[in-house]
């Protein structure tokens, strides 16, 4: 990956949607929601005296309305700051 987030950002790889029920319900592509689970795929180097807490591999959760969404080299990213994490899976 060469994007390098600056300070408490960290850029992460959204789950895919889900796109059947636990009983085999098919989801149409406009009723999906957005993942809210998500791989870190690269972090920055944190804030003076707040190291991350995150580390490139982990799985995690994240607010419904976090971050921002970006394309790079074909694939869909989210870069957001720590603070917007949820917790650690």
């Amino acid at each position: 990956m060469n994007i390098k987030p600056l300070a408490d950002r960290v850029v992460v790889e959204p789950a895919s949607a889900e796109t059947t029920t636990a009983s085999g319900i098919i989801i149409p592509d406009t009723a999906q929601e957005k993942p809210q689970k998500g791989k870190v795929v690269a972090i920055g180097d944190g804030k003076k005296d707040e190291p991350l807490t995150v580390k490139v591999g982990d799985t995690i959760l994240y607010g419904k309305y976090s971050g921002t969404e970006l394309k790079y080299e074909g694939k869909d990213f989210m870069i957001m700051r720590e603070s917007d994490i949820l917790a650690i899976i």
